[in-house]
């Protein structure tokens, strides 16, 4: 009997091995969309500072990914680099604000802290054993 219990917890520590990997993968995956998207929209906006209606654009869009991310199933692997990744799309979120209502400094304020939160959030990421994917 305590064989059989042995081969069982092993099988069980075996799936938990891939699956635990596999779920902070795909919170990574995810993370690296949010990320690299938002900041692609931002350097666009960048070029494209007084085009209010781009930012309107963009703002909706920044909304609307971080309400997506504030939702996430995260796992505890990453759970605190989490946060930070809330930052830096609410700094998005508040850039392109300041755009569309052309406001060029508080954007640039808010790019710059996004960039911050976004070297923190490698940071812990990497400190944890882990990545955001590379493109």
């Amino acid at each position: 009997m305590k064989r059989w219990k042995r081969q069982i917890f092993l099988i069980v520590v075996a799936i938990c091995a891939f699956v635990v990997p596999a779920f902070a993968g795909s919170y990574l995956d995810r993370a690296f969309i949010l990320v690299v998207e938002s900041d692609r929209e931002a350097q666009f906006l960048r070029r494209h500072l007084n085009d209010r209606e781009l930012a309107k654009l963009l703002h909706g869009v920044a909304s609307g990914r971080l309400e997506t991310a504030s939702r996430m199933v995260v796992p505890k692997e990453v759970a605190l680099a989490h946060p930070h990744l809330l930052m830096i799309l609410e700094h998005r979120e508040r850039s392109t604000d300041a755009a569309v209502h052309g406001e060029a400094q508080e954007f640039l304020k808010h790019e710059q802290k996004a960039f911050e939160e976004e070297r923190i959030l490698r940071a812990i990421l990497e400190q944890a054993g882990w990545s955001l994917p590379k493109e």
